[in-house]
């Protein structure tokens, strides 16, 4: 699979994983994208115009939450353990539901070692458009900064790949 290359980024938008997702894979150079719900609805008001997100027609988050599943060719979820809950057990339903690769992953573990995981599967799966997904900030605090290390992390070490 040499020809492998990770060509977008998509979430929805909300506090916590997604939002880490956009800003780790914007900070790349990693394009961005995906569908947030009909008034760009996040818990900390609406998202801002800088990311480049379709709304859905409803303001309903099962929806833009099911479309980016449908839109992507996998995704990966990272939670701080425990079980899925909300619109991350939604997000897994739906992808199992469509047959696309899905990798639950915790945050518990070395950022080496997440990135490692998470490298093989985006290789082994051809995932070429990820969406990115799991809790928003107020249901685990702290989740952002600490997807956002991993996911910078694997971003960069991408981009060393492509560069040679």
């Amino acid at each position: 699979m040499e020809s492998w290359q990770l060509e977008r980024v998509v979430s929805g938008g909300q506090t916590g994983v997604d939002r880490a997702a956009l800003d780790a894979a914007r900070a790349a150079g990693v394009p961005i994208g995906g569908w947030c719900p009909k008034g760009r609805w996040a818990e900390d008001g609406p998202l801002p115009n800088d990311y480049p997100l379709q709304e859905t027609p409803s303001p309903d988050p099962i929806v833009r939450t099911t479309w980016n599943v449908r839109d992507s060719d996998g995704t990966l979820i990272l939670h701080p353990g425990g079980p899925l809950r909300g619109g991350t057990a939604q997000t897994e339903l739906a992808a199992r539901r469509m047959g696309k690769p899905c990798l639950v992953l915790t945050l518990d573990r070395p950022v080496e070692e997440l990135v490692r995981e998470i490298r093989r599967w985006l290789e082994t799966e051809n995932i070429r458009v990820l969406n990115v997904a799991g809790p928003r900030e107020s249901q685990a605090p702290g989740i952002y900064r600490r997807a956002y290390e991993v996911l910078a992390a694997l971003f960069r070490s991408l981009a060393r790949r492509s560069d040679g």
